[in-house]
């Protein structure tokens, strides 16, 4: 499936890219002054090969859960047990990416990929008009990278194809856009390891405060991740080895989560850190995959600002977040949409019967 779903990525299309740049302008605006919304509707026209594009929507959230055994080397003081109770928080609707969800009209489907502790009420039906879980857990957490390697590449494999599968499905199911939400405590510490190895980064640049850390304790993290570089020396020409031996399950499957829509030429708007740490997984796999992504906001990690760099992409917003679930993709959305809108709606100069200068 990996291996297909790479094959099936191809460049954006430059026809459809030069019929929108054409159409922007004869649209009843000056030239460039709707900014960066002029090269995202381009960029979404060559991903759906059409201009104008199809509109984004229905947006569906995608939050990839799994926990890490590096969390047993002190790089947060949240205990493991919040992942899973984070998860039954979601699941009754009662999280920030749930109100967001909600105000964006967004469906949130959450995937346990790696969980380690059991969920609460995960047995017990849910709202069908809610949230929904799909348990797809292919082990109890990670190892610690500091120790060994984290996944065997099956189980890095078995998680990026669980992305792929759930890309599948939502854009089966109607999905015009993916938001990619993350749960997981200590994953920004494999985030930081991943966009270290990927993008050449040094460990500190890569690694920041989570949720918040003391001095200690980001002192902490940051040897972590110098630790599990050196010990595995990752290769990121290999990048399930990158993901089996420093990365999270709930990275492997976002990569599968990015790799499964732009196989499918759908976009996929991308959240914070791990999401990007993901995404830059996603285009060593398949460089032209970074066709289909598109960087909801600028998280506070300065991971995250590394790694959208080394992806030549710049963030549509920039408000300080560090939450994670898909909040800032959400947040985003409306650009993204009003974006396409222009596209679809906006008079031209001939029809409106405007002079142009």
């Amino acid at each position: 499936m990996l291996e297909s779903t790479v094959a099936a990525i191809r460049p954006l299309d430059e026809a459809a890219m030069a019929a929108a740049r054409e159409l922007q302008g004869r649209l009843t605006k000056p030239a460039g002054s709707l900014g960066a919304l002029e090269p995202l509707s381009v960029r979404l026209a060559g991903l759906a090969d059409a201009c104008p594009p199809p509109l984004p929507e229905p947006a569906a959230v995608a939050i990839f859960a799994g926990d890490h055994g590096v969390h047993a080397q002190g790089v947060t003081p949240w205990p493991q047990e919040v992942t899973a109770q984070m998860i039954a928080n979601f699941l009754a609707g009662g999280a920030v990416v749930n109100a967001f969800a909600r105000q964006a009209g967004a469906s949130v489907t959450v995937v346990d990929v790696g969980v380690a502790t059991p969920i609460p009420g995960a047995d017990e039906p849910g709202d069908p008009a809610g949230p929904r879980l799909v348990a797809a857990n292919v082990r109890p957490g990670t190892r610690d990278m500091t120790v060994t390697a984290a996944l065997t590449r099956d189980e890095a494999r078995s998680a990026v194809e669980t992305g792929i599968r759930v890309a599948g499905e939502l854009i089966d199911a109607g999905a015009g856009i993916l938001l990619t939400g993350d749960m997981g405590i200590g994953n920004t510490t494999p985030s930081a390891t991943l966009i270290a190895a990927f993008s050449g980064v040094d460990a500190e640049a890569a690694t920041g405060r989570g949720t918040g850390v003391d001095d200690e304790t980001y002192a902490r993290k940051v040897a972590v991740v110098r630790a599990a570089l050196a010990r595995h020396e990752p290769d990121p020409a290999d990048p399930l080895g990158v993901l089996a031996t420093v990365g999270g399950l709930e990275h492997a499957a976002l990569t599968g989560l990015i790799l499964g829509a732009a196989a499918r030429r759908v976009p996929v708007l991308l959240d914070g850190v791990i999401a990007v740490s993901a995404a830059v997984a996603a285009a060593a796999f398949a460089p032209d995959a970074v066709g289909a992504m598109v960087a909801g906001h600028r998280s506070a990690e300065p991971g995250a600002t590394a790694a959208l760099r080394h992806l030549g992409l710049e963030p549509l917003i920039d408000l300080g977040l560090r939450l994670g679930e898909g909040t800032g993709a959400l947040l985003a959305l409306p650009v993204v949409t009003g974006a396409v809108r222009v596209l679809h709606e906006v008079a031209t100069f001939d029809s409106a019967g405007v002079a142009e200068k």
